[in-house]
């Protein structure tokens, strides 16, 4: 029986075989590596993975699709919406210390997506996202760019990312009406020492008027805080590297 895309879900599915190959190729499975693929839907990428892996973990929101999934003797279905999944559960339930994390993510909540993996980033060893372009090219951007904002921060200090395969709209069914990338997530082994919710805090005022220099927003706020350190607030926004926000993070976190 033929599954119709729901808007609600934001389902798009993928149908191009060689845009499959690439992002499977891109994603280099290897026999036996834990990995959870999100939004699987007719499976499509899924089954060239688990016929990599052996054995593949996929979290499905929608019913009719998870029943189908389970039909499928080398998965392990999660129904569920990926907000709501723990995993470091999953990783646990596995036996492993890490996952590897892929998936075609709906375009409707993709950033709530990332950031709910961000928080559980110590048990991911990396991730593989199809994604909207334009969000793709905030959360790669450079300083002093027209992309570089909030996202671009949050997920750099934490990542190393790279936009690695464009996929054009004509790739899916139905075609979306936008283009599409997949980016790859590397997480730093080493990563700087901070409160993720006061670098959130702080970014977020700093990019909240990011048309004025930094002096009318987040200098404001260094001032309520009485920030006695050296930060030069005579720039915009978005002029301001990943490393300076997250060393004036660190400077702001009681000792």
């Amino acid at each position: 029986m033929k599954h119709i895309p729901r808007k609600r879900f934001g389902q798009h599915f993928l149908s191009d075989h060689g845009i499959i190959d690439a992002i499977v190729q891109a994603i280099g499975p290897e026999p036996g590596q834990p990995m959870v693929e999100i939004g699987p839907g007719l499976a499509a990428l899924t089954q060239p993975l688990v016929e990599r892996l052996g054995r593949l973990t996929v979290i499905e929101l929608d019913r009719d699709l998870a029943a189908r999934l389970r039909l499928h003797g080398q998965l392990d279905v999660i129904e569920s919406d990926v907000l709501k999944v723990d995993f470091a559960q999953v990783a646990q339930s596995l036996g492993v210390p890490k996952v590897r994390v892929v998936g075609n993510l709906p375009y409707n909540i993709s950033t709530p997506i990332l950031f709910h993996l961000l928080e559980q980033v110590h048990v991911i060893e990396d991730q593989h996202f199809m994604l909207q372009k334009e969000v793709i090219d905030r959360m790669v951007a450079s300083p002093s760019t027209g992309d570089y904002g909030r996202l671009s921060v949050m997920l750099q200090w934490r990542y190393a990312m790279e936009d690695v395969l464009f996929v054009p709209p004509e790739s899916f069914d139905p075609p979306p009406r936008v283009d599409s990338a997949v980016v790859r997530m590397v997480p730093h082994a080493a990563p700087p020492q901070l409160s993720p919710a006061l670098l959130s805090e702080l970014v977020q005022v700093a990019f909240s008027q990011r048309r004025k220099l930094l002096r009318h927003t987040l200098g404001r706020w260094l001032e309520e805080r009485a920030f006695a350190g050296a930060f030069d607030t005579q720039r915009r926004a978005e002029e301001v590297p990943v490393h300076e926000y997250v060393a004036l993070a660190q400077s702001l976190q009681p000792a």
